[in-house]
């Protein structure tokens, strides 16, 4: 295992570390540094007397516990968060002049939090949404917050319907339900009257919005943003983060499952990841347009519910973030991190995209309410590492003592200072942006009318498996729907991204598609707009797909870190666990063995094997394999058990690997998984790998490699067109 603890290596760590308390070998004491005598029994006028109002232990004991709370985030609740540290692979000097752009040998340290959307924080990690993903660099020039989503696009245009997209999203006001969930009446009310939202509708139905873990999910910054270099030269960019390991999703079936045995699932891979020393990978990228391109899109790079294609403009590496330790207490840093767009360092600027400029107003004004006042920007975990010199005083919960007469400027009692900072010296200048003459008026750019070309281009751009996924979130969260209306206009809605997927998701909610719908939509769309022929281009150059969307072209190449289930009873073969779970462990995965009960395994020699989990304490859908070893009295022990039975069953069903070795095959017909071959054709099919001789042979190289593919869906398509002729 990894030391995680604090290493102060970073001027941000080492403000942490003084900071930090450390109450091992220390006496007990008040909050003013009095050591406490009793901390058992409240004083008290005699053994049975009431107690007393001078007992300033009690009342300031009590008074800190009543106080303990704060307001949880009105989004983005639930959270999990870690340290680490960022590094640029070159100076990207030519594009900005930000600092932490500049050496390769610079390590910036950053704290990132991951998060759900609309759950609050006692929700389950699994739940069908965005997901935040929200990175704070503590740079030489002060923080660079980056606050983006796991998804490019968001539901609306302008920061003015925010509100009313939370409101809609969140459980419904009259009796507060459902929690963290996204399948009733007001959310697709809302939807299906804002078609401005259906691009990023096609996101949140995907597999996209149910990632494998934290470390398997892509991030982006959503909005476009400008880069300045030191001649003042600007460019626009879009910002990347790609997981080293791959995007992985996992079913609704399993999400669902997991919510019920393990709400906390991504929130302890993440600190179980980090303590193990599997430390998470990001890589950053940028999409970078010359600003003399700006308007050569048909889309508008200011649209949030648009994104470039990367055939159009691709993605270019431009370094990597580490995350390295985990937080010292939840409450202090991943609880009170004050995340906010507006924090951006010289070099980094912000463009027109209404909705990003009502952020800058949104996220300062959020934390004032969360965290008390102004001075949240002196809790440790928000402090930039940069020297902070200004006017400010005072306020609720003031930590800093300023020094001095002044608390203005200008001034000559304390010589002018602190001075204003040329550009020379580091000082932040907004980029000169020209404007044109135009009339103050509510309206949107015209680019901004198309609502469904670029949903349908994230539709075409998927794989089979990934658009009957999509089908059946909407047949899903549409069935749970009350009003016939609102499923009626969300398929009609449905039919201008693409006629297939709304018969399809018509099918199954037993319905007709609408020909009209009576309730005036709110299209913000010309009447004459021929809106579904459009293709995003850019400089002339159109595209029908983008693999890029599509999880299925992740990269698979390793099976590092990923959980292998080895079932397995008393009577195993020892052999064939020891070879396999040395096989793993060299591929960089982490095999558990699940039995019975917990406690040991008694394997066919005597040898005692450890138990990781019990058929009550594991499940299959924690894991992202399974393994079946021979030994004939352990199969006859699990062939006679349910719930081993049901954990194969499930397994298939999630169209995992499998592999089984001797006997253990026999538990695979057991359960009536099967396969009439083994080796790597096999695996190339239906990823079932067996060696029924008993001998490992090549068992675990093909086995490995069918982890690598992370699923088989030909199992469910094949499961699928069965029901179909039913």
């Amino acid at each position: 295992m990894a030391d995680t603890k604090h290493n102060p290596d970073t001027a941000k760590d080492k403000d942490l570390a003084a900071n930090r308390e450390d109450s091992s070998k220390e006496f007990l004491t008040t909050d003013q540094g009095v050591r406490v005598n009793d901390n058992q029994n409240s004083l008290k006028a005699g053994a049975h007397g009431p107690s007393l109002l001078e007992d300033f232990h009690l009342r300031e004991k009590i008074m800190h516990f009543d106080h303990e709370r704060i307001p949880e985030r009105v989004v983005h609740a639930r959270g999990s968060g870690a340290h680490g540290f960022f590094q640029v692979y070159e100076s990207l000097a030519p594009i900005t002049r930000a600092s932490f752009l500049q050496n390769p040998a610079t390590k910036t340290p950053v704290f990132v939090r991951f998060s759900t959307v609309a759950g609050s924080r006692g929700s389950s990690d699994l739940a069908r949404d965005v997901r935040g993903f929200a990175t704070k660099f503590y740079t030489e020039e002060g923080n660079f917050d980056l606050v983006g989503n796991n998804m490019p696009v968001f539901f609306i245009q302008d920061a003015i319907k925010f509100p009313d997209f939370v409101h809609a999203v969140k459980p419904e006001p009259h009796h507060e339900m459902p929690q963290a969930a996204s399948a009733h009446d007001t959310f697709w009310d809302f939807i299906s009257l804002t078609p401005e939202s259906m691009h990023t509708i096609m996101w949140v139905m995907s597999d996209r919005a149910l990632p494998r873990s934290y470390r398997m999910m892509q991030g982006f910054g959503v909005h476009t943003f400008r880069m300045i270099n030191e001649r003042g030269e600007c460019r626009f960019v879009k910002f990347h983060w790609k997981p080293m390991l791959g995007v992985h999703s996992v079913l609704w079936d399993e999400a669902q499952k997991i919510s019920g045995k393990d709400p906390d699932f991504h929130r302890r891979d993440l600190w179980q990841a980090i303590e193990n020393g599997d430390f998470p990978e990001y890589e950053l990228g940028l999409q970078v347009v010359e600003e003399a391109d700006e308007h050569s899109f048909d889309f508008d790079l200011t649209d949030p519910t648009k994104l470039i294609p990367e055939e159009l403009v691709p993605v270019r590496p431009v370094g990597k973030l580490t995350l390295n330790r985990n937080p010292d207490n939840f409450f202090a840093e991943t609880e009170q991190i004050a995340f906010c767009i507006a924090n951006v360092v010289p070099g980094i600027d912000f463009t027109d995209d209404p909705l990003l400029q009502g952020r800058l107003f949104s996220y300062q004004d959020t934390q004032l309410t969360r965290l008390g006042g102004p001075n949240f920007h002196e809790i440790p975990i928000n402090r930039p590492v940069a020297p902070v010199h200004n006017d400010q005083r005072d306020g609720h919960m003031r930590q800093t003592i300023n020094v001095g007469q002044t608390s203005y400027e200008p001034n000559t009692i304390s010589g002018g200072y602190p001075v204003q900072a040329r550009a020379k010296d580091g000082g932040y200048v907004t980029y000169p942006e020209r404007l044109m003459d135009a009339a103050k008026l509510r309206a949107r750019s015209e680019k901004f009318f198309d609502h469904f070309s670029q949903a349908t281009l994230f539709y075409n751009s998927q794989s089979e498996i990934e658009k009957l996924h999509i089908a059946q979130a909407l047949e899903f969260e549409l069935g749970n729907v009350q009003r016939l209306q609102i499923r009626e206009r969300m398929l009609f809605l449905l039919t201008r991204v693409d006629r297939t997927l709304a018969e399809r998701v018509a099918h199954g909610l037993g319905l007709r598609i609408p020909e009209k719908v009576d309730q005036p939509l709110n299209m913000n769309i010309p009447a004459d707009a021929k809106t579904e022929e459009y293709q995003p281009m850019h400089n002339g150059r159109k595209i029908v797909a983008s693999p890029a969307l599509s999880m299925a072209t992740t990269p698979r190449n390793t099976i590092k870190t990923r959980q292998i289930a080895i079932l397995a009873a008393d009577g195993v073969d020892e052999t064939a666990i020891t070879d396999m779970q040395k096989a793993l462990k060299d591929a960089g995965a982490q095999a558990r063995i699940v039995a019975p009960r917990l406690g040991f395994l008694r394997s066919a020699k005597g040898r005692s094997i450890p138990v990781d989990y019990s058929l009550m304490t594991g499940a299959s859908v924690f894991f992202d394999a399974l393994y079946l070893p021979g030994g004939a009295a352990s199969v006859d022990a699990l062939r006679k058990d349910p719930d081993a039975l049901l954990f194969i069953i499930e397994t298939f069903k999630h169209c995992k690997a499998i592999a089984a070795n001797g006997e253990g095959v026999d538990l695979l017909h057991e359960a009536h998984v099967g396969s009439n071959g083994t080796g790597p054709d096999t695996m190339k099919t239906d990823g079932i790998v067996v060696n029924a001789n008993g001998r490992s042979g090549r068992l675990a190289e093909d086995f490995i490699h069918a982890i690598m593919q992370h699923r088989f869906w030909n199992r469910q398509m094949m499961m699928e067109k069965a029901a179909m002729k039913v």
